[in-house]
């Protein structure tokens, strides 16, 4: 009888936290068709699997609620500690040129919001993503849980050194702008795997690029402009004079 009345809590609770999310997502919906439709699918996005996922994953969580009116525009939006979530076209797009199946282990470093990790979710196996920032990483990994994104590791730590425990990796994708390509998370790629980075040591305009990597050496192509928030820790300390 206890064991009966203790499933019968458990289900009733996983009910109210549905019922909770549905409620918190009342009233977005459209928005975020119209944000597929008009800002990612019209400026050229194909791939059917990225498109569906963007549709799903509810952005307006990802930031504050002073700014849950804005979640569905054109536009990074500030999520504190000096970090931004990336406007939607820009996660589509470097999210597209991973090329993902649905196999892949995936390292993110930058969860920042988290939300660039739950779109991932929803399109590879297995994704293990590095913070630096603590209170960033611990709000993402509670919105990532409450979410029910269970294939999403969450770690608060120094995305130079990679996460060399769950490597090797299908791809890997940066959320910060490198001034150079940082050698661990690229020596954790798989042979064939693909990295998409923003590198550049301009504050203001860096370049979107493509690895591949091909036996001991890489394939590297420019994807598009960007600009995104500098890389910090230890690759800053190795930069040099």
């Amino acid at each position: 009888m206890e064991g009966g009345l203790a499933l019968k809590a458990l289900g009733l609770l996983v009910v109210a936290l549905t019922m909770g999310l549905e409620a918190e997502d009342e009233g977005y919906e459209a928005e975020r068709e119209a944000m597929v439709r008009y800002q990612i699918e019209a400026r050229g996005i194909k791939d059917r699997r990225v498109l569906k996922a963007m549709r799903r994953v509810p952005r307006h969580l990802f930031v504050p609620p002073e700014y849950r009116d804005a979640a569905y525009e054109d536009r990074p939006l500030p999520i504190g500690e000096g970090q931004t979530i990336s406007q939607p076209y820009i996660v589509a797009l470097m999210t597209e040129s991973l090329g993902l199946t649905g196999r892949e282990r995936v390292l993110e470093i930058g969860t920042g919001s988290g939300y660039q990790a739950a779109v991932l979710a929803e399109l590879a196996r297995e994704v293990y993503t590095v913070e630096i920032v603590p209170s960033l990483a611990a709000r993402a990994r509670e919105l990532l849980e409450r979410l029910g994104y269970e294939n999403v590791h969450v770690r608060s730590g120094d995305g130079f050194f990679g996460w060399p425990e769950a490597a090797p990796f299908d791809a890997v994708i940066l959320t910060c702008a490198a001034p150079r390509v940082p050698e661990r998370p690229l020596e954790q790629l798989k042979d064939g795997g693909r990295m998409v980075l923003p590198l550049g040591e301009d504050p203001f305009f860096q370049s979107l690029v493509l690895i591949t990597k091909k036996g001991e050496g890489f394939e590297q192509r420019p994807i598009t402009g960007v600009v995104f928030v500098p890389m910090t820790g230890e690759i800053e300390r190795r930069r040099g004079p």
